[in-house]
């Protein structure tokens, strides 16, 4: 009989429409363009956000839809998918709590360029324009954190999509996998934890390779020792390893 492997992972189960009013406050706290505002501002701009929960692969938002609000992941994590140049769907990003996605037209942002889905069941607050600016008018001091914070993240995104097609897949799959170590890595056992339910259509998308290529490349991966994986979990036992590859 073949022994089960152990699963290091910690399973923990996030329900919907969880956003406590603790919750709320940690999280606003959190956002880089509130940083530096009293507990009395925070709390003022709370009332300003609302709470929306969402289920497992629940799509938020669709590329090409108007923007209308600012999100921000409060419990859970959310995936921004966009479509390659070769009509593939890629997966740009996963959000954990505390990271803000969609936009403004104030912020020049008229429609979603991607498409935001619930990774995990989760809450997610969200703003609508006319009361974002209520808050830059009052706090000026966020405007020019905000700007700039968004444009970064627009020269990150564009710089995600050009790896796509400059680079091997080999490459662009340990470029994925470290990514995603250094966000969602823990240390365990000499190795680096990415605790997330990826399969291979995820890492698929994320690189704009096949599931075919990907399967035989995370095997190959683990007979090299660079990695481990299960169910819902990858280990990555060889960092300076998956580095040199990355950059070929």
């Amino acid at each position: 009989m073949t022994k089960r492997r152990k699963t290091p992972i910690e399973l923990t189960e996030i329900e919907p429409q969880i956003c406590t009013i603790h919750v709320r406050l940690k999280i606003l706290r959190q956002l880089p363009f509130f940083k530096g505002l009293t507990d009395e501002a925070i709390s003022e701009i709370n009332t300003r956000f609302r709470a929306e929960g969402y289920t497992a692969d629940e799509f938020i938002y669709f590329a090409g839809e108007s923007s209308t609000k600012l999100y921000v992941v409060a419990e859970g994590k959310v995936k921004l998918l966009r479509h390659a140049p070769t009509g593939q769907e890629v997966i740009l990003d996963v959000l954990l709590p505390g990271e803000f996605f969609g936009g403004l037209p104030i912020l020049g942002e008229n429609t979603h360029t991607d498409t935001a889905q619930a990774y995990t069941p989760g809450c997610v607050l969200t703003i609508t324009g006319n009361e974002f600016q209520k808050i830059l008018e009052q706090y000026p001091s966020v405007s020019l954190t905000l700007l700039e914070i968004v444009s970064a993240r627009l020269l990150e995104a564009r710089e995600a999509i050009h790896q796509l097609s400059a680079s091997p897949v080999e490459s662009r799959l340990a470029i994925t996998l470290l990514k995603l170590a250094d966000k969602l890595g823990k240390e365990q056992d000499n190795a680096l934890l990415i605790q997330l339910p990826l399969s291979r259509r995820d890492l698929a998308d994320m690189t704009g390779a096949t599931v075919e290529t990907i399967s035989r490349l995370m095997s190959q991966f683990r007979k090299q020792k660079l990695l481990d994986s299960g169910r819902r979990w990858v280990a990555i036992t060889d960092r300076d390893r998956l580095k040199e590859i990355a950059a070929l």
